[in-house]
């Protein structure tokens, strides 16, 4: 293969997807949604609290930013029958369900399509923009940056 060549990816096409407001991925076992200090302060705003008082009580000190707190069942503490925060939600909520291990194969995006209702539907995202959410959140895993994206990298898209 030249330099130029890469295998091509399962998702060459695009996929559709919208977020139908389900749950499936807000809910059940305790998991890790990171938030920046950038995204603590917009979601404060939001809130219309200080930031000391988000912190209080929604978040918990993480690497060198936050993680959201969790109800006692797992749930993410903004989930209400939909997310509360939906316009304030950290990058991490935002890229779902284009993750680095969701995409990792096509086994990995099976397993996937069978817990969320919203892939198949909606908006067609291109295989650029699922690549840019990938990075977003491979970015997140080994650091909580608070800068913009790596320079030469596209800031990953909104997922609606």
């Amino acid at each position: 293969m030249g330099a130029s060549e890469s295998t091509p990816t399962f998702f060459a096409d695009g996929i559709r997807f919208t977020c139908t407001d389900c749950g499936n991925c807000c809910t059940g076992a305790p998991g890790l949604v990171r938030m920046s200090r950038a995204e603590m302060l917009t979601l404060a705003d939001t809130l219309d609290l200080s930031p000391e008082a988000c912190v209080e009580n929604y978040l918990d000190p993480y690497e060198s930013g936050y993680r959201l707190r969790e109800k006692k069942n797992g749930d993410c503490i903004f989930f209400d029958q939909r997310c509360t925060i939906y316009t304030a939600r950290p990058s991490q909520c935002r890229t779902y369900p284009f993750w680095f291990e969701n995409m990792r194969s096509k086994a990995a995006w099976k397993a996937t399509c069978r817990a969320c209702p919203g892939i198949g539907e909606g908006r067609l995202y291109t295989e650029a923009e699922i690549l840019a959410c990938i990075h977003a959140d491979m970015e997140a895993h080994e650091s909580d940056a608070e800068s913009a994206p790596s320079p030469g990298t596209t800031a990953a898209p909104e997922v609606q």
